[in-house]
């Protein structure tokens, strides 16, 4: 029998044997042939890595966050090469481009020798010292627990480009707006290690076109459906809205259109409320946008210039949904240079284009512009630059309060409204430059009208004439004058030099197309659904600017005059649903400069062979002519060397399509074909 003290011995050695294999077990370091002091060193880093090992807080409900992070990890390509990849995460105040960042770092935080997750770039960068603070603290992160002094930037950028470059880091720099804060943190492929991966995120596309980064990822607005669910959170504290509260959410995310920073500042003020306040405060942002929602998008407003500013509030306030080229040909004659003042709006995400080339802007920030032109005057409309609310430009017209302060003014009635006002109301609009009344009726004396107007729209004009008075408009530059009951336009010709745009679509009662024999200018001519409109006067040959001319719908309209097309810079001739119009000239052959041809639903059964000397038709207008007899106006209906190519190249092409979609083939076909076998057709 073993003594009490031996039982105790011999169950210490069994724990200390178990502890020992235990020990031994584990996974160490081993020194192998290095030096003790550089062994002492990684077992050091090691250990600072894991006591540091402190991951960035995210959102409070990271709702769609995980799926936006996948997209850009495939860009990131981590650990799959030894390049410097540059990524930018680009979109508007408050979409979550900060949020899907610090997600992004704390993904891969484990896959870098060191990281730094530079925040606020925008407002450090603001101090006298900012560009250094930020600096040193790049180094401090990526170099810990060394800290390093830099004194100056210049020296600064030298010592990262030192330190760093041959470091294996993530390194993301948030909230980037000017380039200068970018070369100051020597934001370059050649500054760090291979595999580094550098993500900026900014409002401005610019800043990333010029870094030549690998790729740009727009950050979207959430779903309908993403946007209910992160609401509900902020306002309910669950996945959903609470009972009876379903369709007033639904109204508040609506009025918020999938932007993250709105859902979450409405949703914790709404939180807790009775319906009575939630429809007091969705009555009340209809008038007067969130102050806290309100000063984060005017960020990006408050970065650009004054010309850049006026074009952004113009839009807000009367061109949103119309097309792009349009607006750049009122703006222009401000002496804008629109284009690439647009150009900018678009980089810094104030405004985007539609697949059909309309200008919108997302409902919030179209808030905040016209907010800003609110302040102008809160409690004064008629002092302010732009007038568009209803309610202010009915009392500044009922009033005749009019002031030289207003450049633009809107108001759009109902068909059936039967309101009307004296032009005397405009007397005192000297410097009016846009102005758009749609179904308003005006009356008084015409001479008390602006004289310095850009833009008119005048949509439902009631008068059959326009009187020579009415339109004594040295600057005019558009005139829409759509759903008119003008029988004919203006008695005799009207001299309106810089006339570019002129669209009298939907006028069912026009029998007479204006004499166009005073307006040089004038590219585009829009006469769609002119019902009554049985020909062109022929001064329309005097266009020798004609870009386009769309007569859509123009039921009663034969022929063009032969002068027509002699025009060589139109671009776009739209006879759709023309269907008396049966011939074209010989002569067309002669406008090189037309790309677009549209005569679906004409009397065309034959056109002139000349058609195929058109070599910048574009592919559909081909298409529509090619089933379509050729014919040379003269003895001979064989058609030209040049029809009969084509026609045999569009035969063969329809045959190699078809060919391709019978054998499940037609993606590699047409890609090793490197395109379409016509070249440059797409």
């Amino acid at each position: 029998m073993l003594s009490e003290k031996q039982k105790e011995g011999r169950d210490k050695i069994a724990k200390w044997r178990a502890a020992l294999i235990g020990a031994a077990n584990l996974v160490g370091f081993d020194i192998a042939d290095r030096y003790e002091a550089e062994f002492i060193n990684s077992i050091v880093d090691e250990i600072c890595k894991q006591l540091t090992n402190t991951y960035l807080n995210l959102a409070v409900y990271p709702v769609a966050i995980h799926s936006r992070v996948d997209d850009i990890s495939k860009c990131l390509g981590v650990g799959l090469d030894d390049d410097v990849r540059m990524v930018g995460i680009w979109g508007m105040g408050g979409i979550g481009k900060t949020t899907v960042a610090k997600a992004i770092y704390n993904k891969f935080y484990h896959d870098f020798d060191s990281r730094c997750f530079l925040a606020d770039i925008r407002e450090t960068a603001k101090d006298s010292n900012g560009k250094i603070v930020l600096q040193e603290r790049l180094l401090s992160d990526v170099l810990k627990p060394i800290k390093i002094v830099v004194g100056d930037v210049s020296r600064g950028i030298n010592v990262i480009k030192e330190r760093l470059g041959s470091k294996k880091v993530l390194i993301i720099v948030d909230d980037v707006d000017h380039e200068d804060q970018l070369h100051a943190l020597a934001i370059r492929r050649d500054s760090f290690g291979p595999g580094s991966r550098i993500i900026i995120t900014t409002r401005d596309r610019h800043l990333l076109e010029l870094l030549k980064v690998d790729t740009i990822h727009l950050t979207q607005e959430m779903n309908e459906e993403e946007a209910l669910e992160l609401f509900s959170w902020h306002a309910f504290q669950n996945i959903s809205p609470n009972e009876g509260y379903v369709q007033l959410s639904r109204r508040v995310v609506a009025y918020c259109g999938g932007l993250p920073l709105a859902l979450e500042v409405l949703g914790s003020f709404l939180f807790g409320r009775s319906k009575g306040d939630w429809n007091s405060t969705l009555k009340k942002l209809k008038k007067i946008p969130h102050v806290k929602i309100q000063s984060k998008l005017r960020i990006s407003f408050n970065a650009i210039d004054e010309s850049q500013r006026n074009i952004f509030l113009h839009i807000c306030c009367f061109f949103i949904g119309m097309d792009k080229n349009y607006i750049i040909q009122i703006l222009n004659s401000y002496g804008f240079p629109a284009e690439i003042e647009i150009s900018v709006l678009l980089q810094r995400c104030l405004v985007t284009v539609s697949e059909k080339n309309k200008l919108m802007m997302h409902d919030l920030l179209r808030d905040m512009g016209r907010e800003v032109v609110r302040e102008e005057s809160p409690n004064r409309p008629e002092r302010r630059s732009r007038l568009w609310c209803q309610e202010d430009v009915t009392d500044v017209l009922k009033d005749e309060s009019g002031t030289e302060e207003t450049e633009g003014l809107a108001l759009s009635l109902q068909k059936s409204d039967n309101t009307s006002f004296s032009t005397e109301a405009f007397r005192n609009m000297k410097r009016l430059k846009l102005l758009q009344l749609n179904h308003v009726q005006l009356t008084g004396d015409c001479n008390q009208f602006p004289k310095k107007l850009r833009w008119l729209c005048l949509r439902g004009f009631s008068p059959q004439v326009i009187r020579n008075v009415f339109l004594n408009e040295t600057y005019l530059v558009s005139i829409d004058m759509r759903y008119s009951n003008l029988v004919r336009v203006w008695k005799g010709s009207r001299r309106l030099g810089k006339l570019e745009i002129l669209n009298l679509s939907h006028s069912h009662y026009l029998r007479q197309s204006p004499d166009f024999s005073q307006l040089p200018n004038l590219q585009y001519l829009i006469l769609k659904d002119c019902v009554s409109l049985p020909k062109i006067d022929k001064s329309i040959g005097l266009l020798h600017r004609l870009a386009l001319l769309n007569l859509k719908g123009c039921t009663m309209l034969k022929d063009l005059p032969e002068d027509f097309y002699q025009l060589i810079h139109v671009k776009t001739l739209v006879l759709s649903g023309c269907s008396r119009f049966e011939n074209l000239s010989k002569d067309i052959g002669k406008m090189f400069s037309l790309k677009t041809l549209v005569i679906c639903g004409t009397g065309i059964t034959e056109v002139p062979s000349s058609v195929d000397c058109l070599r910048n038709l574009d592919f559909s207008s081909r298409q529509g002519l090619s089933g379509l007899k050729r014919c040379d106006q003269t003895s001979s209906p064989r058609l030209s060397l040049r029809g009969f190519l084509y026609e045999f190249l569009f035969g063969f092409y329809l045959l190699f399509w078809l060919f391709g979609i019978f054998c499940g083939r037609y993606k590699r076909v047409w890609r090793e074909g490197e395109g379409s076998v016509f070249g440059g057709i797409n």
